[in-house]
């Protein structure tokens, strides 16, 4: 790939990897700050997702892919977490409540 094709070369993935890091220091901070849990659990899910966006856009190349082979990146990751979140929510809605 040359600079005039998608452009940027490894200042991209310079940057990139400089807002993972931001996201992982706002991720350490919520945790330490002790931010009520409801808001902890949305934000940290909130910022895996914008993590994962970014390392599948850019690692992962789909930024420059066409939308049909992103659906088939995207979809089988979507239904893998639902069925994690079933299988696995249970026991930790139960871990949860026997603090």
């Amino acid at each position: 790939m040359t600079e005039g094709t998608h452009g940027g070369g490894y200042k991209i993935y310079f940057t990139v990897w400089f807002w993972l890091l931001v996201i992982t220091l706002l991720e350490i901070g919520m945790v330490l700050v002790r931010v009520p849990k409801a808001l902890l659990v949305f934000s940290l899910i909130t910022l895996a997702l914008m993590k994962a966006a970014l390392i599948m856009a850019y690692f992962m190349h789909l930024r420059y892919e066409r939308l049909n082979l992103i659906y088939a990146v995207v979809t089988p990751m979507f239904f893998l977490a639902i069925v994690l979140f079933a299988m696995v929510g249970p026991d930790a809605l139960h871990v949860f409540r026997s603090r």
